[in-house]
C-alpha cells in the first residue's frame, strides 16, 4: 500500500505544477499532508516535517546567502565583462547563445555547487535570452542538464556518496567514467546546437551592434542572413519577421522591459574600482567551498557580509540591495523549506523504502548477470524521485548485493548509478533547480516539461557510452 500510495503522491505533485493547478510550494506542502493522513499517520506530521526541515536548513541558508552574495556581484558589476565576452562570442546568433549557455554552465560547474552554478550562469546569460526574446526554458533546460552531467564530479556528492555506501574509492569509479561522461557532455553542446537552431529559425538574430543597443530600430536578420525586416524596439519590445510581437514567452513571468540590465554601464550599483576586490573574494570563496575549508553555508554567510560591507558602506546602501534580492531569496528559501516536508513525508511514512524494494523485488531473476545495466536504467528514475542520499545509501547497497551473487563488480554498480545526474538536476527534490527557474523567472511546471526528455536521453547517452567502452 506504502509504495502505490508514494508513487501516486509524486504523480499527483507533478501532474498538478506541470498542468499549474498549484503552486509548487502549496503542492509541495499540500499534497503530502494529505498522503500521510491517507496512510494513517497523520499524527506523525509534524515529527515528519520537523525532521526534513532539520535537514534541509543548512541548504535553505546556503542558498538565501549565495543569493545576497551573487546578487550583490551582479550589482557590483563581477559578471558583466563576462557577459559582454559571451555576447561577442555569440553574435547575437541564438545557435551560439544556447551552445555558450551549455558551455559556461559545463565550466563553472567546476565548482561542485549546482546552485552556484546556475547563479552565474542565468547572471550572465539571462539580460541576452530576454533582449533576443530567445525561450528562457531553452536556458534552463540546457544550463540544468550540462551541470547534471558535470555534477558527477568526486567532490559534486554522487560519486563521494557511491564510494561511501559502497567501500570503494572515488577514483577507481570516476576516472574509468570520464570517457563516457565526456560523450553525454559532448552530447549537451550537440543538443544544445539543435535547440538553437530551432531558436535561430523561430526568431531569427540580430547583428551584434543592434544587440549591443537597447533602444534602436533595429534590423531583425533572419536565420541565413537573406532578409531584412525593421522592428521597432522601444524599452525591450520589438515587432520583425519571425520575432515574438508580445515580447513575452510563456510561463517566464518576466517582465518585457528588462532589457539589457545587465549591461547598463551607468547603473548606481556599479563599483568599478572594486572590481578586482570583488575578484579575488569571488575566487577565494570557490576556492574555500573546494577545498571544504568552513561549510557551504558559512561562507556564504561570511561572504556576503564582507561583500555587501565593502561595496556599500552606508546601511541605507546595504538595506537596498537586501531589499533587492529579497524577492529571489524569499521564493527559493520557502521553496526549500516546502520540499522539506515532501522529503520529511516520503522519508518518515517508508514511502521511499517501499517503492525502492518493489522496485529492486520487480527486476527478473535473468537480469541479475546485467544488474550494472538495470541500476544505469533504475539511476534515472530513483534519483529523480528521491535525493541522492535516499538513492546512494537505501538502494544502491541493495542493487550491489544482487549484483554480487552474479559476480557483477560493485564498481560497475556504482559506476553505473552515476548516469542518471543529468535527470536528476531537474528533479524537484533538488534545491539548486529552484534557484535556477527564480532567477531565470521561469514556472517549474513549463522547466520539466521541456527538459525531463532531454535530460533522461542524455542519462541514456551517458549508459549507453559506458556500456560501449566497457565501463559499466
Amino acid at each position: 500500500m506504502l509504495t502505490v500510495l508514494g508513487f501516486a503522491m509524486i504523480a499527483t505533485f507533478l501532474v498538478l505544477i506541470m498542468l499549474k493547478k498549484m503552486s509548487p510550494i502549496a503542492a509541495l506542502v499540500l499534497i503530502p499532508a494529505l498522503f500521510c493522513v491517507a496512510v494513517g499517520q497523520g499524527a506523525q506530521l509534524g515529527d515528519y516535517v520537523i525532521e526534513g526541515v532539520g535537514k534541509l536548513a543548512p541548504t535553505a541558508a546556503m542558498l538565501m546567502f549565495a543569493i545576497v552574495y551573487f546578487g550583490v556581484m551582479i550589482d557590483v558589476g563581477l559578471f558583466d565583462p563576462i557577459v559582454r565576452g559571451i555576447l561577442r562570442f555569440c553574435k547575437a546568433d541564438p545557435v551560439r547563445v544556447v551552445v555558450g549557455t551549455a558551455v559556461l554552465a559545463a565550466i563553472v560547474s567546476l565548482d561542485g555547487d549546482g546552485s552556484t552554478t546556475f547563479m552565474i550562469t542565468v547572471s550572465a546569460m539571462y539580460p541576452l535570452y530576454k533582449r533576443l526574446k530567445m525561450s528562457l526554458v531553452v536556458m534552463t533546460g540546457v544550463a540544468a542538464t550540462a551541470n547534471g552531467v558535470m555534477n558527477t564530479l568526486p567532490w559534486g556528492g554522487p560519486t563521494a556518496r557511491a564510494a561511501t555506501a559502497l567501500k570503494l574509492d572515488a577514483a577507481d569509479i570516476f576516472v574509468p567514467m570520464i570517457p563516457a561522461l565526456g560523450v553525454g557532455l559532448l552530447f549537451v553542446f550537440v543538443l544544445a546546437y539543435v535547440l538553437g537552431r530551432r531558436e535561430r529559425k523561430r526568431i531569427g538574430y540580430l547583428t551584434l551592434d543592434e544587440a549591443l543597443v537597447p533602444e534602436t530600430e533595429a534590423v531583425l536578420v533572419t536565420a541565413g542572413g537573406k532578409g531584412k525586416d525593421k522592428g521597432e524596439r522601444k524599452g525591450g519590445k520589438g515587432v520583425g519577421a519571425g520575432a515574438d510581437a508580445s515580447g513575452a514567452q510563456a510561463g517566464t513571468g518576466a517582465g518585457e522591459g528588462d532589457g539589457f540590465q545587465g549591461l547598463d554601464p551607468k547603473r548606481a550599483t556599479l563599483r568599478p574600482k572594486l572590481y578586482w576586490f570583488n575578484a579575488g573574494l569571488t575566487v577565494a570563496l570557490l576556492a574555500a567551498m573546494i577545498l571544504e575549508l568552513l561549510p557551504i553555508p558559512v561562507l556564504f554567510l561570511l561572504g556576503a557580509a564582507l561583500a555587501l560591507t565593502v561595496n556599500y558602506p552606508k546601511m541605507d546602501d546595504q538595506k537596498a540591495r537586501l531589499a533587492a534580492h529579497a524577492d529571489n531569496v524569499l521564493n527559493v528559501a520557502g521553496m526549500v523549506f516546502a520540499a522539506a516536508v515532501f522529503t520529511g513525508v516520503l522519508t518518515g511514512t517508508g514511502m521511499v523504502k517501499h517503492m525502492a524494494d518493489w522496485l529492486v523485488d520487480a527486476i527478473p531473476a535473468g537480469m541479475g548477470p546485467h544488474m550494472a545495466l538495470v541500476t544505469g536504467v533504475l539511476s534515472l528514475p530513483l534519483t529523480y524521485f528521491m535525493s541522492n542520499d535516499g538513492f546512494y545509501f537505501g538502494v544502491l547497497p541493495v542493487l550491489a548485493e544482487a549484483g554480487a551473487a552474479h559476480d557483477v563488480s560493485p564498481l560497475e554498480i556504482a559506476r553505473a548509478s552515476l548516469v542518471g545526474q543529468a535527470l536528476h538536476m531537474s528533479s524537484p527534490l533538488v534545491p539548486a533547480v529552484y534557484v535556477l527557474v527564480g532567477m531565470a523567472k521561469v514556472e517549474f511546471g513549463d522547466h520539466t516539461r521541456f527538459t525531463v526528455k532531454w535530460a533522461a536521453l542524455t542519462s541514456l547517452v551517458v549508459l549507453a557510452a559506458g556500456i560501449l567502452f566497457g565501463i559499466i
